[in-house]
Parts: C-alpha cells; structure tokens; sequence
C-alpha cells in the first residue's frame, strides 16, 4: 500500500454555534423541567466544544433561536422536529457545496488539475441522494466524466479511515491520481425531545468536509504505509448509527471509553509490529475527537502524553466532532505544523470498530 498525500483542504460552513448558546437553547428543544435543564447544561459545558460550524445557523446577529430556521422551538413534547425527508433535502441542497470548496483547496495545493484525477472516493453517513455529492465533483470541478468513483456510505465516524483504504489500493498504479472528498452535516440530525441515547450527541456534533489528493508511484510527502480495523468484542451496541422517522439516530453507551481501554492498546501493539513498528516509534498522533472522554481514553490505553493528543483536542474545541472529515483535520493540521513521523491516525465508529491508518 501507498499513497502520496499531495494535497489536503477543508471546509465548514460560515456560520457557528457558540456552545454556550446551545446550552441554553437546549431544554426548550426538549421541554426539559428544571433539572433535567441543569443536566442539559453541564453535559454541553463538559463536551470539550467551544463552537461547531453549522448549515443550521443563518445570519450573524440576533438570538440564535431566530438564526436556526431548520428547527423550530418544539411545540410540546410530542414535537419530534423535521422529518427525515426534510432533513435529506436540506443535506441535497447543502452538502455538495461544501464538498466542493474542500476539494477545490486540496486541488490546488496539490498543483494537480481536476482533468488529472483517475478515481473519486466520496464519504458521508449523514445524508443520502442520488445521484450524489460524486456526481456534483465531477460537474462543478470539471473531472473527466469517466473518473472511476467509489463511495463509502453509512459507516460513521471512521469513514475517511475507509476512504483512505480504497484510495490506497487504487494507488498501487503509479499513474493513479486519487480524489478522496469526506462530507458530513450531523446538525441535520439534531434530536429534539428528552432522549437520553441523544443527548450527548446533540453536544457534540458539527458539520464539515475534508478532501485530499494523492497518487501512486512515491515521492516524497506524507505516505499511507498500511491500515488496519479492529471490530471490538463485546461492544456492538455500544455505538449504533440507525435511521430513524426524524433524523437518523446516534447512541452512546457509556461504556465505549473503557472498551477502548480494555482493547486498543492490545490491538494497535499488533498491528504495528506486523507492520515493522512499536508504539513507541510512533511520534505523532492522529486521533479523531469523538468526546472528551474517547480522547482520554485513548490516551490512557497507549500511555501517551497530553501533547500527544493536542491537535484532537483542538479541532474538538473549534469544530466539534464533525465525524469522517474530522481525522483530516486534523491530518491537515499536523502536516502544515510538519509533525514527526510515522504517525498514526484513528477513529472510532459503529461496531465498536476502530480504524487505523499508518503515515510514514
């Protein structure tokens, strides 16, 4: 496997959510009582999440309630919010711009023309239509109409991990010149109602897209040596990604930061040494931001120091977990600070699944 990473670029729409607002908007969405406000509350200000990015947010002043026209204050309790029609076509209409943006940045910093690109890997499990955000690349870019595409859908927030992974194979030709483009708008499945299995999701998650350009053949540039996945046992009701009549539906047991305790360290010690590599040759980090508390975790398992995981931290605390692209945010990050390698990144999605990615 390998894969020169020649260019990466980003997007997130215009406006924001600042989390303290959220936090007060909150109990009206759910008609909570009093406490059940105070617990809405703390859960926003434990989350690790200053702002998110949101297609939700119109206008830059006034009260946020006035700013979100996709979601109305709930009427009562039986409120559910919009349908998931609704919620689709709001991701039709929205989605494929920002997509677009990132691609076009990643292009140009990867000094590749859109006529160059051979294959178009697309990622998203937050929206469906066809044809897809795919078809809008290859229009609004101008890729040839014969680009070979590759979709990963529904697999949450470890989707870039699998783009990558097709990517990679597709770049054992050397005249492979590879798109991969992650778009995700989770804000479209803003649970209303007092859920506690959504609750916390509502906290964290933002909106976003990610691309990157790479080829085959080597040269120098951050290289996907190898990638590995790991279905944790135990665990396969600990994250679940389901549709539901309003929006689709993301759980959270409380129990996914010590499966990744129990298991992570085992798994990823493994897989480096087939690989040629100790944790302790790893010199940089890439981890998905999936909550304060995955963060920990991780960090606990591998015995890493805090350093380690300051750029997740980051990107939690500006972006919110923004699930496929966010990995690539992060990479992005880390490459433009010319961070040591090899590195490795993560993410964590339905499963328990962890997916590894191995940078030299």
């Amino acid at each position: 496997m390998s894969l020169t990473i020649t260019g990466m670029g980003t997007s997130v729409p215009p406006r924001v959510a600042l989390q303290a607002e959220a936090a007060e908007l909150a109990p009206r969405f759910c008609q909570a009582d009093r406490k059940q406000a105070r617990i809405l509350r703390a859960l926003y200000r434990k989350s690790g999440v200053q702002q998110r990015h949101t297609v939700a947010v119109r206008g830059d002043s006034g009260p946020l309630e006035e700013r979100i026209p996709y979601y109305p204050l709930a009427r009562d309790s039986e409120d559910l919010g919009p349908t998931t029609r609704q919620r689709m076509a709001w991701y039709e209409q929205e989605a494929p711009p920002l997509a677009v943006e990132a691609c076009r940045t990643a292009l140009a910093r990867a000094e590749t023309s859109p006529s160059e690109i051979t294959h178009l890997v697309t990622v998203s499990c937050t929206g469906f239509f066809s044809p897809g955000v795919d078809a809008a690349l290859i229009d609004q870019l101008g890729l040839e109409r014969a680009v070979e595409r590759t979709h990963v859908g529904f697999m949450g927030c470890h989707g870039a991990l699998n783009g990558l992974r097709a990517a990679s194979a597709y770049a054992l030709d050397p005249a492979a010149r590879v798109l991969l483009c992650a778009v995700e708008l989770c804000s479209l499945h803003f649970a209303y109602g007092w859920d506690p299995e959504m609750l916390v999701a509502n906290t964290l998650f933002a909106d976003g897209a990610a691309a990157l350009v790479g080829r085959g053949g080597g040269g120098p540039g951050w290289r996907v040596r190898a990638s590995g996945t790991f279905l944790m046992p135990d665990s396969v009701n600990a994250m679940t990604w389901r549709i539901g009549d309003h929006g689709f539906r993301m759980t959270l047991s409380p129990q996914v930061p010590e499966r990744i305790r129990q298991h992570l360290a085992d798994w990823l010690g493994s897989w480096l040494a087939h690989h040629g590599f100790g944790l302790d040759d790893v010199a940089s980090w890439a981890v998905h931001p999936g909550g304060p508390r995955i963060l920990d975790a991780v960090e606990a398992s591998l015995e890493l120091d805090p350093a380690d995981l300051a750029v997740s931290r980051e990107i939690l605390r500006t972006h919110g977990n923004m699930s496929s692209p966010t990995v690539l945010f992060i990479l992005e990050r880390m490459m433009q600070q010319n961070r040591a390698r090899p590195c490795v990144a993560l993410a964590f999605g339905p499963g328990l699944v962890v997916e590894a990615a191995l940078i030299v």
